[in-house]
């Protein structure tokens, strides 16, 4: 949610730059979702921030520029905002100007407790334009930095007193080639640049001018400009921090000739699932996980796994509960990160939780870790975002090295976490001793083998599309067993998320117990039939529930194995997907179903990257 960039450039040469960079930096950060964007920048010679500010799209602020231009600079921030204190509107988008028009605010965050300093800052005369929690925090800063004279150390008073969520970036005309910036429970990256320097809420803000980053912890404040980054603690003490190399370039960020992220993000998913595997193996083929940094013997004494994630990645965790009780005989309970804390879970120091994120910076899965290591476990995460807060605050980590990932639906994130799951799994098995050297091998070969039948379901992928191209149902109904059920939740989630319809994901012995009242004539509904090759009883149990159903009038749309011909006497449409083993099968046949919801949503003219109220990276609870 939001997305948050900051420049700094050498103080004597005012240019375009701060606002190119600014509007760059907004424009790859769309992805995470937003509703007003706006820029303010400084220079030398201007006695005032220069801001512009706009609701809706980023071409809407870019009309307001284009018809008021700013003036050349030396420095800038810029913001792209998700609306949660006040409505989407001119007022309420950031910058958010205090201190006569010289200090400019941009807030990532929910400052909590905004409404006692609004009423404390009123008292002393403030005059509040808008109904955002952001103008509170410029006040209060302005304030601040009229007492202390120095704006990092007015930063530092201010992250202080707010209470919440957030992350600040503020610049003022008396210092025009500074940026300075805090962060609370909220995502910041510093971009090193030669001659100029960088803050982004991600590094895609700025990857397209520098690769090499810094991680930024949690309560610190940085300071930049074009020949120095400062980073402090709330109390004002220096941080050591830690540079690092973004493993991926700006036209990774790009269509690349795709109509839409998503269109080329699947198009991605053999590569990420090769990445993910990538080094992950010694020359002897055993298993080495090099970011796992915990013990093998205290990996050995864990008696219960519990996944905590939300949406997609939840699902992940499903499929992952299948693959690690099964390898590794250890219960498995996977709970939605925003459940975790408040039912006051049993964990001990026996216990490893496994976080999934793509963003690493999901709040509600960021405060699960928090409260699963108070109670003495131990936290592996599994995340794609190299310097983000979950790793950072975890035992141990599994990037899944899918690379970026703009729509805000995922999908080669997905497959990627599976692998990871995966290879967690193996790697615990392994430890453990209970799967035998050449067994782990087989599964890791078939896992090699993966990245080509998931590109031969792509090229598949004409016929699901055109068969989204003649959906015009209201809803659409999802059945799967053992693998398959986590597989037609996210199916089902897919095509919410994309086309705004109703879609409901079943395990599907569940029918008889109730479901089975929806089905009428034309119902649409998609079954993930297991392959006859594993157990074989499942097989025979979900051909029978996609009997049931047809008989009803439903319209199956089944997704089965190559050679299954058992499926078609009671197919409407099968689409096939190579022979996998059965607990792999999810990084197959998912994939039909994110083409169908990509193209179902496309068909109706709807927006696949940046679908309606949703954001990519939920950094509030």
């Amino acid at each position: 949610m939001c997305g948050i960039v900051g420049y700094a450039g050498p103080v004597d040469t005012p240019s375009t730059r701060p606002l190119d960079v600014a509007l760059e930096g907004l424009r790859r950060l769309e992805y995470r979702g937003y509703d007003s964007a706006g820029i303010a920048v400084v220079a030398p010679d201007l006695t005032q921030i220069a801001a512009r500010k706009k609701a809706g799209k980023l071409g809407n602020l870019v009309a307001v520029l284009d018809a008021e231009p700013l003036p050349e600079a030396t420095a800038s921030i810029g913001h792209t905002r998700w609306a949660t204190h006040g409505g989407p509107t001119d007022l309420n988008a950031h910058p958010h100007i205090a201190d006569g028009g010289r200090l400019a605010v941009i807030h990532n965050g929910i400052i909590e407790n905004f409404a006692v300093l609004r009423e404390a800052l009123r008292a002393q005369g403030v005059t509040f334009l808008s109904e955002t929690d952001t103008e509170v925090a410029a006040h209060l800063l302005a304030s601040e930095y009229r007492a202390a004279g120095d704006l990092a150390e007015a930063m530092r008073a201010t992250a202080r007193k707010l209470e919440g969520t957030f992350t600040l970036l503020a610049v003022h005309a008396d210092l025009p080639g500074t940026v300075v910036g805090a962060r609370h429970d909220s995502p910041l990256v510093v971009g090193l640049g030669e001659g100029e320097n960088f803050l982004g809420s991600d590094v895609a803000a700025f990857v397209s001018s520098t690769r090499e980053a810094l991680e930024l912890g949690q309560d610190q404040v940085v300071t930049i400009t074009a020949a120095s980054v400062e980073v402090t603690d709330f109390d004002g003490n220096a941080v050591e921090t830690t540079p690092y190399t973004v493993d991926w370039d700006a036209s990774a960020a790009e269509k690349g000739g795709f109509r839409t992220f998503m269109d080329k993000e699947i198009a991605d998913e053999p590569q990420a699932v090769a990445e993910t595997l990538l080094g992950r193996t010694d020359a002897s083929g055993r298993l080495v996980l090099d970011e796992l940094h915990i013990d093998e013997s205290l990996l050995r004494t864990i008696d219960k796994i519990v996944v905590i994630a939300c949406g997609t990645a939840a699902y992940a965790g499903h499929v992952a509960k299948y693959a690690i009780e099964h390898w590794c005989r250890i219960p498995v309970e996977v709970e939605l990160a925003h459940e975790f804390r408040y039912r006051d879970p049993v964990v001990s120091e026996k216990t490893l939780v496994v976080a999934i994120s793509q963003s690493g910076e999901t709040m509600d899965t960021l405060m699960a870790v928090r409260h699963a290591r108070e109670q003495g476990a131990k936290v592996l995460s599994i995340v794609n975002t190299h310097g983000s807060t979950i790793p950072r605050e975890s035992d141990a980590v599994l990037y899944t090295h899918a690379g970026p990932e703009i729509a805000v639906a995922s999908t080669k994130a997905f497959l990627a976490q599976l692998t990871a799951a995966y290879l967690l799994g193996l790697y615990l098995a392994q430890v453990r001793g209970t799967k035998f050297p050449d067994e782990i091998a087989a599964v890791l070969q078939d896992l090699r083998e993966t990245p080509d039948k998931i590109q031969t379901v792509i090229d598949r992928g004409d016929r699901v599309r055109m068969i989204a191209r003649w959906m015009d149902s209201r809803s659409v109904l999802f059945l799967g067993r053992h693998v398959g059920y986590p597989v037609a939740l996210e199916g089902a989630l897919k095509l919410k998320e994309l086309a705004y319809i109703h879609a409901e994901g079943f395990a599907a012995g569940e029918l008889k117990h109730g479901p089975i009242a929806l089905i009428e004539p034309g119902q649409p509904v998609f079954v993930i039939v297991p392959s006859p090759r594993g157990r074989d009883s499942l097989h025979s149990k979900v051909i029978s529930n996609t009997q049931e159903i047809r008989a009803r009038g439903a319209r199956t749309l089944v997704i089965a194995e190559d050679g299954d011909d058992a499926v078609l006497p009671y197919a409407d449409e099968v689409f096939w997907v190579p022979q996998t083993p059965t607990l792999l099968s999810p990084l197959v046949t998912v994939v039909p179903l994110q083409i169908f919801a990509c193209e179902l949503a496309t068909a109706r003219g709807l927006d696949v990257d940046q679908p309606r109220n949703l954001a990519k990276s939920v950094t509030v609870e």
